[in-house]
């Protein structure tokens, strides 16, 4: 399912649930290019802030996806596709999922890196039990901030701006899924 068709159905929010969409890749194609993707950001992020390594390592796992593609006009609504590794292996595909309603207006692009801090943070996570609600801690990247990220709740989260403007006063949160590979 393509990006734009998920993220119509993310825009869709009803009763406060979000609408996921299917996680993994369709075709093996497009899992080469969602993995390629996520090495290339990966090594973007690193060389934005080398300490986000030593954050990486310090997990038990991490989640990464490498574009989040968000937009609203009163009501909002994100979709990204990312890749999950256990202890460095990839093991599965994620899809996040974010409703918002109140004052925003734009579009903006995003990749989020979600670092599992233990085994119990990624089992959550992969049971569909970790949802981030508007008052999540997010460290912005640039250079030696990954030092400053924390592990709330076993999760800590990194996000690096692509492009883009939203300016926003809103409420909502972010829903994942996951699927093994």
């Amino acid at each position: 399912m393509k990006s734009t068709t998920c993220m119509a159905l993310v825009l869709t929010v009803v009763a406060g649930l979000l609408v996921s969409c299917v996680t993994a890749p369709s075709t093996r194609g497009e899992k080469e290019a969602l993995l390629a993707e996520a090495a290339s950001t990966m090594r973007q992020m690193t060389t934005e802030d080398p300490t986000l390594g030593t954050l990486v390592q310090r997990g038990y796992g991490y989640a990464l996806f490498p574009k989040v593609t968000k937009g609203g006009l009163v009501v909002g609504g994100a979709y990204g596709r990312g890749v999950m590794y256990e202890q460095g292996q990839h093991i599965g595909y994620a899809d996040l999922s974010q409703g918002s309603v109140g004052l925003q207006a734009g579009a903006q692009a995003y990749s989020e890196l979600l670092v599992f801090e233990n085994k119990s943070a990624l089992d959550r996570f992969k049971a569909g039990q970790v949802n981030f609600a508007a008052d999540a801690s997010a460290v912005i990247l640039k250079s030696g901030v990954a030092t400053d990220a924390t592990f709330v709740d076993g999760v800590a989260v990194v996000v690096r701006p692509i492009g883009g403007v939203m300016l926003e006063a809103s409420i909502g949160g972010q829903q994942f899924t996951f699927q093994p590979k």
